[in-house]
């Protein structure tokens, strides 16, 4: 009898530990997850490990959280400053070394086959000449665009009688007078065979070349030896000359001066602004009145305008205006500010040896009064300056009424507030002059 009762007392104890089994498994699924980190093999004892109650808890792992980058990410492309695709090239200091980098730089036929700003940005390329900064189209420049600026300058629309109310009764269409837009100057360039290209790039970078001493007195031209957007501690491009013993004074200039009286000219067809002011240019230099058909020609002029470095490169070539005022260039004007553009003009015309200055504006009635319509980019002839009035003296060679009947009479001398004008040459996309 005391063996069935122990029997029987160890099946109701057995029975007990089957019901507790189930229930250690439930109450496992609410107990907090084991802490990330290297994983530990189970103990390979039957008992579970004896923990002291007064042991430290186990350190937290001080490592970076799983999936966190260890390394700074790579920079937003959408943020950066949009220079130009390739790296500038190193100062030029030679032409020989400035060829070349032309020559290397100038892309090839299948890469100009893309969007007019991908293309903006592949011909209007950028070069130091020792000291100072060339963009092809743009001229010499205080400052080296973005190459969002440059293709800004492609893509933004001209400023023309449909962007502004009271262009004109009856909603006639400006003429345009023409000077090549930035758009029409790069899809030229784009058009060309690369050998052809690259020759007109040669061309217009040997005349910035040749010119790069006049771009840099122009840069520096302002208050205490400094000018917009140039430095004192610039270095120079050439040693300065032994002080003279005895320095002769420099005569100030006259409050006012002008040249080529009586050699205006009017513009034959509506695209022809540019031989036409060049017809006045030549004209007043050799005395002979070559026709504007002849300079047509030479200046390269289509339907779509004139390019203004063909204008500074005749220039150069054709008369000897840059005996009297240096090697004429393109230079761009966006960083000045009226009292420069006046000064660089008084300085132009009106020194012992005076030469015109290519203007080089958008023809808009707010600028010049004297129109009944907004016109197009527009070369002029810059003959003079009046100190005391803050005007500057133009031929204008654009005759309004010869090309749309219910238009003004427009063409001749004319003087323009030295604010206006430069304001209408900062509508230009291309934002430059020649002198």
């Amino acid at each position: 009898m005391p063996t069935a009762t122990r029997g029987a007392a160890a099946l109701i104890l057995l029975g007990a530990l089957l019901a507790q089994a189930p229930l250690a498994g439930t109450a496992s699924a609410y107990l907090p997850p084991e802490p990330s980190g290297p994983s530990v093999p189970p103990s390979t004892t039957s008992s579970p490990p004896t923990v002291s109650p007064t042991a430290a808890p186990t350190a937290v792992p001080t490592a970076a959280p799983t999936g966190m980058p260890t390394i700074a990410p790579d920079p937003d492309p959408t943020t950066s400053d949009d220079k130009w695709p390739v790296a500038e090239p190193p100062a030029a200091q030679s032409w020989s070394e400035l060829a070349k980098q032309v020559t290397e730089t100038s892309p090839g036929d299948p890469m100009l086959r893309s969007t007019a700003a991908e293309q903006a940005t592949q011909v209007m390329r950028c070069f130091k000449l020792e000291s100072e900064n060339y963009c092809l189209g743009l001229g010499f420049v205080d400052q080296v665009p973005t190459g969002a600026e440059v293709t800004e300058s492609v893509t933004a629309p001209n400023v023309s009688a449909d962007a502004e109310p009271g262009a004109g009764p009856g909603g006639e269409q400006a003429v345009a007078t023409g000077a090549l837009s930035p758009a029409e100057f790069v899809a030229e360039r784009a058009a060309m065979p690369k050998t052809a290209r690259v020759n007109a790039e040669l061309e217009e970078m040997q005349t910035a070349w040749d010119g790069r001493d006049k771009a840099r007195t122009l840069r520096l031209l302002g208050t205490s030896g400094t000018a917009n957007g140039g430095t004192a501690e610039d270095p120079p491009t050439k040693p300065p000359p032994p002080p003279l013993a005895s320095p002769t004074p420099v005569k100030p200039k006259p409050t006012s001066a002008y040249i080529m009286k009586g050699y205006e000219t009017s513009q034959e067809k509506g695209y022809w602004c540019g031989p036409a002011t060049f017809q006045s240019i030549d004209w007043a230099d050799d005395k002979q009145k070559d026709t504007q058909t002849s300079w047509a020609k030479d200046l390269g002029a289509t339907s779509s305008g004139t390019a203004i470095s063909a204008m500074v490169k005749q220039t150069n070539l054709k008369t000897t205006w840059d005996i009297a005022a240096g090697t004429y260039i393109v230079q761009n004007v966006s960083h000045w500010d009226t009292q420069k553009f006046f000064t660089v003009h008084q300085n132009h015309l009106g020194d012992g040896a005076p030469a015109p200055v290519i203007e080089h504006v958008q023809l808009l009635k707010r600028y010049f009064p004297y129109l009944a319509f907004n016109h197009s980019g527009h070369y002029q002839v810059g003959r003079g300056y009046d100190k005391a009035k803050g005007t500057i003296g133009i031929f204008e060679v654009f005759n309004e009424r010869r090309f749309n009947s219910r238009g003004n009479v427009t063409n001749g001398p004319k003087n323009i507030p030295a604010s206006a004008l430069f304001n209408a040459t900062l509508a230009n996309q291309f934002k430059n002059i020649g002198l």
